[in-house]
This record gives C-alpha cells, structure tokens and sequence, in this order.
C-alpha cells in the first residue's frame, strides 16, 4: 500500500489535535509508519485564548494518542470537571440544576424519571440518581489519593488553557513526526477534477499532499474560499453572535475554592461561562447583539464578577452559529471553527475538533477510489451530530420560564424552536424519555418532513434523507436531566397525578454512595495542590463582594 500524505492548515487547538490524533490512529503512535502528516500554522494569526471545559470524549483522545493524564494536568493548568451547573436558566432567582457525567441506575428498567415525575419534586432530579451534583457543590475531587475504593468510578472531564493545551500538543505530536512548518498560505493549486492539488507558502516552498485539512478558524480558506461549501446559518435558532470574555486571576481573586464543575449563569441577554483552571479562572459573557450592545455587556459581565476587576482586559469575539453544508468535499476535509460553531454551552466546542479527527481516521482513505464513498458516510455523521448539538442547546433556551427581558421571551417563541426539537417535546409529553428514543427516530411530527432543500451530502452523492438524532453524544438520561431541570412537565404532572404527591425518594445506594464521598473524597483545590503541585492561594484574595 503506498504511503499517503496529510497537510493540514492551521494550527490552534483544533489543527494540533487533529494532528495528534491522526498520527497516533494512522501510524500506530509511529509505530507503523504510514501516512506523512505535516501542519502549516501561520506565524501571524492571533491566538485566541480562552479556557476550554471539555466533555468525557477528551480522556479516549488522550487514550489514543498516548499522553499521560497527570502530565497533561500538569502542562494545561488543567482541572476536572464532573457537571455543568445551571444557574437562573428556568427562573431569574439564583435557583440551578446539575448536568453531570454519572448516574446510577439500579433497576434493570429506568424509572427514575417516571418516579419523579410522579413525586413532590422536592428532591432535583438528578439528585435521586447521582452523586455527582451534591459532591461538585462540596467541592470534591472525582478521584482519590491512593487507590480507587469506592465500587464504580466517577466520570469526568477538563476544564484547561486551551492555548497551552494546543502548545503541548505542537511539541508532543512533532517530536513524534510530525512536520511543523511555520509560514502563510499564499496559493492554492487544483487538480482538474477540482480536488486540491498543493499550497505554496509566502516563503515559496510547495506542499503537496493526498488529503488537506482545513483548520484555519472561522475563515474557512481551503473548504469555504477553494473548495465553494456554503454554510448553514443556526441564528434563528441559536441568537447569541458575539461573546466578550476576561480572565481572572487567582494571585487577586481566588474564590476560596477550585470549582470541580463549570457553570452556566444565565444574565439578561445570554449566559456566562464560568471556567476554573489552575492559577485563574476564564470568563465569557456569550449574547445577541441584537438585544444587549458591547458596553452594556461588558458592564454586566464585570459585575458578575463581583467587582474589581477595572485592571483586568478583555476582549470581544464575534460568532456565527452554523455548519458547512459538507464537512468533507474532494480531498478537504474541515476540522473545528472552519467546519462550523455552535456556542460552547455544553463545552462541544474542542469535541467537535475531537470527532472530526476521530472519524477522519476511521474513515480514511487508503484506496482514492474509496474517497468518494467515505467522504459521503463522514459528511452524513458529522450533519447528525451538529443537528443534535443544535436541538440539545436550543433546549435550554426555548424551555426557560423567564420573561425578565426581552431575549428570554423571544427565545421561547415557536419560530425559534427547532422542528426536530419540537416534535420530542409533543412525543415527550405522552411518555417519558427512554433508551429506544434515538433508534430509527422518527416521530409522527416528522412524517412527511420536505427534504428537498437539504444540501447534497458528500461528492457527487446525495443523501436527501433529514437528519437524524442517534443520542450518540446525548442519551434519554441527558435529555431527562435538562427537561426535568427546566420544570418540563410541571404543569402536566398537576392534572394528572394531583398537586399533592408523595415525597421524592432517593436512591438508597445514591445515599450510601454520598455516605463514601464524604469521607474518601479530597477537596478539589488539595488534590490539585498535592498531585499536579498548584499552588496554595491564600483565602485573603477572595474579592470584595463574591458570592
């Protein structure tokens, strides 16, 4: 078989990690040396730095490429996190809910919700089947010191500086073999079928290549600019285009703890993103310009700090919520920013970088003649999941009770639901949500759904099919756990079960379970400080007016 060859174009977090991933899938962790993968990265394009939260996909990626979890810790200031914690998103009155990694479910049938449903409601749902929510707001680590001895592991993911993390994975994947060229794309030579044939750089050298991956950010110049894939726009559904962001430092405003979780603080005309790393915590207030403007945002951000903070920079990102018609067309496949964004509210920003290059790999073309069938397959997986990030998101908006201003009431308006959206609620609201929800899903509402003005999908081939949600990143426990935390039902549970209801009961095993976590369970920031040696910040830096 003769070896192929991979270029891809840009850098940041989104072109490392598909270069990492790429060389440990296809060269065995170079083991096997089969595919010659260079990355040109740009010496002149800004860096965005932000802190990243991830999802548990991030430990496989790691897995795969072959890094160390402590190191990496260690190099990203990472921390973990075990929840997304959601707070004033059903009413502005500093009420939350919990999104975490791990429920336990005991029975061999899920009741949980259908028991809680039928219950008082005075227990969170996700309190009766996980441990999780109780331990992030105890500030507890999800892992020990010493050996695990508390039965099934708890699940988690990252929170990190994103900039170091692509930094780490630079010099991991080139002292592997990777090839590191830093110069500008100036040229874009094409074959006569239209696939790319080279870029020449500003420094005149020539990059041939089998495959060229796009990852130069939201200027798509390879997929959008060469190879002409339009973009679907998501705002009708999704209304935040803009986000302005700061960091906060711990050496002057360290909240007492390192949060275990990330949170989710819904303001006045978006939400906050609340991100703890090592030495200083990222913050981003992500909202519709249409409804707030820049000096109102930034005031309300500050202000959800606490105050002094007029020292600390920040700095505004605009957005378009959206996709690629095609992720794959002709030899060019986009990975990250370049292929679409969908606000990071469930932190799928870098797992959308993650799949990207995962499914790359498994569906790499060995044989060219393959290209064509595989990029088909690619494109048809990667539209489902963007349509299944967009219906999850759009969720948390559209069921929200607030009426506060006007964006909360305008998000809840039909014409910003999805239709695919809609028809699980009108399907929900004759029986709970359950495992065999996402297989062959096609609920009545989507019967005779039009499907003519779907994009092609892949080269040449057409999948006119609409898109269909798996539950591949989402099962019926997410989506149970967001509606219930957003009081879906409520009003339906009155009429048919009464307004007087038993208590709710917990899990005897959750109980046992928290019993442990008590006692085993380190605070976060300690085994922070003893395992990855962070430093131990005085309490005197809590800032003036934190809550």
């Amino acid at each position: 078989m003769e070896k192929r060859k991979i270029l891809i174009v840009g850098g940041g977090s989104a072109g490392w990690m598909a270069a990492a991933y790429l060389n440990g899938a296809l060269n065995r962790r170079g083991n096997d040396h089969r595919v010659d993968i260079e990355l040109l990265e740009s010496p002149d394009t800004p860096r965005i730095s932000v802190g990243e939260a991830t999802i548990p996909s991030m430990r496989h990626l790691l897995a795969a490429i072959g890094i160390d979890e402590m190191e990496f810790m260690r190099v990203t200031e990472g921390t973990f996190k075990q929840s997304i914690k959601y707070v004033n998103w059903v009413h502005n009155d500093n009420s939350f809910y919990h999104h975490p990694f791990s429920s336990l479910r005991t029975h061999p049938i899920d009741y949980a919700g259908s028991n809680w449903l039928r219950s008082d409601r005075s227990v969170p749902f996700m309190e009766t089947c996980s441990i999780q929510p109780l331990i992030c707001e105890w500030g507890r680590a999800p892992v020990m010191f010493g050996e695990w001895r508390m039965g099934a592991r708890l699940n988690y993911a990252y929170q990190m500086n994103a900039q170091k993390f692509a930094d780490y994975l630079r010099d991991f994947s080139t002292a592997r073999g990777v090839v590191h060229t830093k110069a500008n794309m100036a040229q874009v030579k094409k074959h006569a079928n239209g696939d790319i044939a080279s870029v020449t750089t500003d420094k005149g050298q020539e990059i041939t290549a089998d495959i060229f991956v796009d990852c130069t950010g939201f200027r798509s110049l390879l997929l959008e600019k060469e190879m002409g894939v339009g973009y679907e726009d998501f705002g009708k559904y999704l209304l935040c285009d803009r986000a302005v962001t700061m960091h906060v430092p711990y050496d002057t405003h360290y909240p007492g703890m390192v949060r275990p979780y990330t949170t989710a603080t819904a303001l006045s005309n978006g939400w906050i993103w609340d991100i703890p790393m090592q030495t200083r915590r990222s913050i981003g207030y992500v909202h519709s310009s249409a409804f707030i403007d820049e000096e109102a945002a930034e005031r309300e951000m500050r202000a959800y700090q606490g105050g002094n903070t007029d020292d600390l920079p920040c700095r505004f990102i605009p957005f378009k919520a959206g996709r690629r018609h095609q992720q794959w067309q002709g030899n060019c496949v986009a990975i990250g920013l370049s292929g679409g964004f969908i606000e990071p509210l469930e932190s799928t920003g870098l797992y959308l970088s993650d799949l990207g290059a995962v499914l790359l790999a498994e569906h790499f073309p060995w044989r060219r003649e393959d290209q064509e069938m595989l990029a088909a397959r690619y494109n048809r997986l990667m539209t489902n999941r963007y349509y299944e990030i967009l219906d999850f998101i759009n969720m948390h908006y559209c069921l929200t009770k607030r009426t506060d201003t006007e964006f909360w009431r305008t998000v809840q308006e039909r014409e910003h639901i999805t239709d695919r959206l809609q028809a699980k609620f009108d399907y929900w609201r004759r029986k709970p949500p359950s495992p065999h929800d996402f297989q062959d899903q096609n609920f009545a509402a989507m019967l005779g759904q039009d499907t003519s003005a779907l994009p092609p999908i892949g080269n040449g081939r057409q999948d006119a099919r609409a898109p269909v949600d798996t539950g591949g990143l989402w099962n019926h426990e997410s989506y149970e756990c967001i509606l219930y935390g957003m009081e879906f039902l409520q009003k339906e549970c009155d009429q048919w079960f009464g307004e007087r209801r038993p208590p709710t009961q917990v899990n005897p095993a959750i109980l046992q379970r928290l019993q442990m976590a008590r006692q085993m369970l380190p605070p976060h920031e300690l085994w922070l400080q003893q395992a990855l040696g962070m430093q131990d910040y005085p309490k005197a830096a809590r800032p003036k007016g934190w809550i």
